[in-house]
């Protein structure tokens, strides 16, 4: 008894993560170890690499634009939304000048799939061990079931042929562990005595003149069922294989000069130009914005230099997008003042709003 309590207590100094011997050698995943081993690069492909194929010649790219009455309407329920803010400009302000600016979006969206590996237990509870009946399947070789393109998804496959049992490392597979609140002890110095036994020169009522209180967490025992284990002893050891599935997306907006900030536009949609999904795309050409070809060939390589290392490209997709954008001049109790309309959503920026209060909550 007593060795296997000196056994118990240095278990419980001991470390709480599993031990790297704890776990066997598998063939193909001798990298892997608890808590992961990072992203495991995909195998050269055995069948030659489909080639891009350039995307079709736009002939024809249509510039929208926006109304008068459209843009005095955004304005109207901009100043509406804006609790601090009178209507007095949007309602009763002239327009004396509209102008365009409108820009250009790309984007370039890669959807990969990444694997990576990890030991993993939980309590032994007469599940099947079958690491060693056969070698298991390599991280790349195990099929997974592909979610929709462009749509973020993750997979926990457990890896066939490596789970086995193993005698639990925190408790030392003697299924319980040395009581933290009492020490080991089983019992604790009585609260109402301090440990004496007496009160006022009589024996102490409620530890009964011990000295000491049995200990509510563990019941008197000193030690409780070990969590890690289940109170089993063992644990069922094995290796998970995780598949990543993430759409990467970059974006490049051409450089306008209306003086809005480019930031704003993240949050509205354009006018979709153009639109190549396949494999691997080529970088747009014939494209008569010079800045958007140069972007589309930059992100193109970094994307394919960059997925291609620790995962699997499994389909690309560039689009191009016209954001409207227009500058409003008006005058307003005879001063002039500017506000933008942007987007498919008919934002409004206007941030030199001439008719505005501080809110005060009483």
């Amino acid at each position: 008894m007593a060795t296997e309590t000196h056994a118990m207590f240095a278990a419980s100094s001991g470390p709480s993560a599993p031990p790297a011997s704890m776990f066997d050698s598998m063939p193909g995943y001798e990298g892997t170890i608890a808590g992961g081993g990072g992203f495991l690069p995909p195998p050269v492909p055995a069948y030659p690499v489909p080639q891009p194929t350039p995307g079709p010649e736009q002939p024809h790219w249509n510039i929208p634009s926006i109304t008068e009455e459209i843009a005095r309407s955004a304005f109207n329920q901009f100043a509406s939304s804006k609790c601090c803010y009178s209507s007095g400009p949007a309602k009763d302000g002239v327009i004396t000048n509209m102008e365009a600016f409108n820009t250009y979006r790309y984007r370039l969206e890669t959807f990969t799939e990444s694997r990576s590996t990890e030991w993993t237990q939980e309590p032994y509870r007469s599940q099947p061990v079958d690491a060693g009946t056969q070698p298991p399947p390599g991280p790349w070789d195990i099929p997974a079931k592909t979610p929709s393109f462009f749509v973020d998804s993750t997979q926990i496959i457990r890896v066939p042929y490596t789970s086995s049992v193993k005698p639990c490392h925190e408790c030392l597979g003697m299924a319980r562990r040395p009581c933290t609140s009492c020490s080991g002890a089983g019992s604790k110095v009585c609260w109402v005595c301090n440990g004496s036994g007496f009160r006022f020169n009589d024996r102490c009522s409620h530890c009964h003149g011990r000295g000491r209180d049995n200990c509510i967490h563990c019941h008197g025992q000193g030690t409780t069922e070990c969590h890690t284990c289940s109170g089993r002893g063992q644990l069922l050891v094995y290796i998970n294989l995780t598949v990543k599935w993430t759409n990467n997306c970059d974006d490049y907006v051409v450089e306008q000069s209306s003086g809005l900030q480019v930031t704003k536009l993240s949050k509205v949609s354009g006018k979709e130009l153009y639109r190549d999904s396949q494999y691997m795309v080529y970088p747009v050409i014939g494209f008569p914005n010079p800045e958007v070809m140069q972007a589309a060939q930059r992100l193109v390589n970094d994307h394919q230099v960059k997925f291609c290392q620790t995962s699997r490209i499994l389909q690309q997709r560039q689009t191009i997008e016209l954001i409207p954008i227009t500058r409003i001049t008006y005058t307003w109790k005879g001063s002039s003042h500017i506000y933008y309309v942007y987007g498919n959503e008919y934002e409004v920026n206007a941030d030199d709003y001439p008719a505005t209060c501080c809110c005060t909550v009483m």
